[in-house]
């Protein structure tokens, strides 16, 4: 045995304690092959995106408004299936019955031809009035009822179409609001005003689910403050309602024309409306109050773009509430580049040529509030235009990054023009929103209608932290101006425990993952605030050496990073160890372990917890491939540090002239 291979035996861990280098790699290629398996013949990914059964709930209430009822059996079977022991339905995996999911797959089943007096009905009633009944749902809920008839438009908050022409000095300006609750909010502009009576569906009455009818507007009740924005946003509710009473309505045909305008428009560019349900739902709708008939191209086009979403099975069909390909993509090439694929795998370069495709160069309401910047970014479905995003953007460039393009020049101009984009839309706080620039009016908060919890899009630290990684790998140092604002507002929300919020993954698992991995791409990982965050990740670890964390979290923060472990998660809360941690840290070569152990036998992961985030405490998503690509991007990273970790101890142990 030479020097060299003596000291390189003894630099190296000792593998008795370690992943075996063989199981490992192997780990890594099975993953690789089943990744590889699963590209679309255009070079995408796009896997399931799940959510919970109110959409199959309300997908059998449009059925009924279109009149085209075949599917409602196996949406019914899957809304069945869902029920819980406490007689309602929850909104993530493991959660508990939740007031609006269980009012919806009530009404939806009864539709469906279930009985009133079914036992599960009955029971079903009994958790929602357990739950504070049908008077404390929100206001979205309280809407759809309205619209088929089964409750009054009396408890439905007013929405009026002049919102549509409202200046845009104005905080109830569209554009002040979230982009998905204004794609929300303008069909259903329209159909308060009309109200429309083809839309009513017989036997959707409801009126047993109230748990004191005496209390139906329980949710226009004053609050105990004298004065407040609350207070102050019924007071306008109550004088919208008398205007809507009023014969004289000046501005009511300009108002309903513009916002039927604005979603004709918008469902150009689009598959269906803003590519999100419920929007693309109530465009049918509002599409249906305006007067269009079946056979209607624009109608048609509409429920046609609505109907891909379904998933359907021999006996059941679900609904996605859209679509992921970008975002699944940028995802999976960045998994295979770690995992060794050449920047010129044809595999890779498909995909580049692919998404090149994507890349939205056309106008979107991002720039109504930011006139004089360029297009450039990417959207999170295959055709959204209005609706480029800042994550999908940065996750693409850093994928297109690792890819050797044999056209260069195209690469070179997407780039420039997606990083411009990305930096512009850089917010005054320094951080980064998911949609728009300073979209932060919290005043809005305070609406009526407000209570989906996302009227806004301000600056998250998930979004902040990708597009900081973004810029490292771009060749932006922390000190550069831009980034280093960014990384001032991610110092301001971490939290006393050494984490970070997730405003879009379940939770500060997510969160703490991603600012860790960002700060690792600049070089700055070691500093106090990072380590922080490591040892913070350290303490929630699992006994399995897995780590875990609940949809809970937004609501009660104290179980931060508690849950049963998750693949995907274990795989951001290794990514988060090993940009701080030493490869051979005991809870990094635990989790690794957890990874290895855990993987099936066609070389995926089995998950069925729900990690995604739409809108906090309302709304939650399980992307059918997190559970693969984060853990074996996370695994190849580690395999890289450890070999990283061993040729340094190597090099350092053989003295300077045997290096020569």
């Amino acid at each position: 045995m030479s020097r060299a291979d003596h000291l390189m035996a003894h630099a190296a861990p000792a593998r008795d304690d370690r992943i075996y280098e063989g199981r490992l790699s192997e780990a890594i290629a099975h993953g690789v092959s089943w990744l590889l398996q699963r590209q679309a013949v255009e070079g995408y990914w796009c896997g399931e995106l799940e959510a919970d059964t109110t959409l199959e709930s309300d997908y059998i209430l449009y059925l009924h408004v279109l009149g085209r009822t075949a599917a409602v059996p196996k949406l019914a079977t899957c809304i069945r299936r869902g029920q819980l022991p406490d007689g309602g339905w929850s909104i993530y995996e493991g959660g508990p019955s939740e007031l609006n999911a269980t009012v919806k797959a009530y009404l939806g089943l009864k539709l469906a031809g279930d009985s009133p007096d079914a036992p599960h009905l009955v029971r079903a009633k009994r958790c929602i009035h357990e739950l504070g009944g049908l008077e404390r749902t929100n206001s979205f809920t309280r809407f759809y009822l309205a619209l088929v008839g089964a409750i009054g438009w009396d408890l439905v908050p007013a929405v009026p179409p002049e919102l549509m022409v409202l200046p845009a000095w104005s905080g109830l300006n569209i554009y002040r609001m979230s982009s998905w609750t204004r794609a929300i909010v303008v069909p259903l502009t329209i159909l308060y005003a009309l109200r429309p009576s083809r839309l009513i569906v017989p036997r959707a009455d409801v009126d047993e689910l109230f748990r004191d009818p005496s209390a139906r507007a329980r949710a226009f009740t004053w609050d105990r403050s004298l004065v407040s924005w609350h207070n102050l946003f019924l007071l306008l509710d109550r004088l919208m309602k008398l205007h809507e009473r009023s014969p004289w309505k000046p501005f009511r045909r300009r108002a309903i024309g513009a916002a039927r305008r604005w979603m004709l428009d918008h469902l150009d560019r689009s598959d269906g409306l803003a590519a999100i349900y419920p929007a693309m739902m109530n465009a049918v709708y509002a599409l249906l109050a305006l007067g269009h008939e079946a056979g209607d191209p624009e109608l048609e086009r509409a429920v046609d773009a609505l109907a891909r979403l379904a998933i359907e099975d021999d006996d059941t069909m679900r609904v996605q509430p859209c679509v992921s390909p970008v975002w699944d993509t940028a995802i999976a090439m960045v998994a295979l580049q770690q995992a060794g694929l050449r920047p010129d795998a044809p595999s890779l370069v498909k995909a580049a040529d692919w998404l090149l495709d994507q890349q939205i160069l056309g106008p979107g309401d991002w720039q109504v509030n930011n006139p004089g910047i360029e297009p450039g970014g990417w959207a999170f479905e295959f055709r959204n235009d209005f609706y480029p995003d800042l994550d999908d953007t940065a996750f693409v460039l850093i994928a297109l990054r690792g890819v050797a393009h044999p056209d260069s020049a195209r690469m070179d101009r997407a780039t420039r023009r997606a990083l411009a984009w990305l930096i512009a839309l850089q917010n005054r706080d320094g951080g980064w929103g998911a949609f728009d620039r300073d979209n932060d009016l919290t005043l809005l908060t305070q609406v009526p209608f407000a209570d989906h919890n996302a009227m806004i899009d301000p600056s998250s630290a998930d979004v902040t932290a990708r597009a900081l990684e973004c810029l490292a790998h771009f060749g932006r140092p922390a000190d550069d101006p831009v980034v280093a604002r960014g990384l001032a507002y991610l110092r301001g929300q971490q939290t006393r425990e050494g984490a970070w919020y997730g405003r879009w993954g379940v939770n500060y698992i997510y969160g703490t993952s991603g600012v860790l991995r960002a700060a690792d791409a600049l070089s700055i990982a070691g500093l106090e605030f990072c380590r922080r965050g490591a040892a913070w990740l350290r303490q929630v670890q699992n006994d399995d050496g897995g780590f875990g964390e609940t949809c809970a979290t937004y609501v009660d923060p104290s179980q931060m990073g508690a849950g049963p472990s998750t693949p995907s998660q274990t795989a951001w809360a290794l990514i988060g160890l090993l940009a701080s941690c030493d490869p051979a840290d005991a809870a990094v070569e635990r989790a690794v372990q957890y990874l290895v152990e855990s993987q099936n036998a066609s070389g995926s992961w089995d998950e069925d917890a729900t990690t995604g985030t739409g809108f906090p405490r309302v709304f939650y998503l399980k992307y059918h491939l997190y559970r693969h690509s984060f853990p074996l991007y996370a695994l190849a990273l580690y395999r890289e540090r450890s070999r990283r970790g061993e040729r340094e101890a190597v090099k350092a142990a053989i003295p300077a002239f045997e290096r020569v």
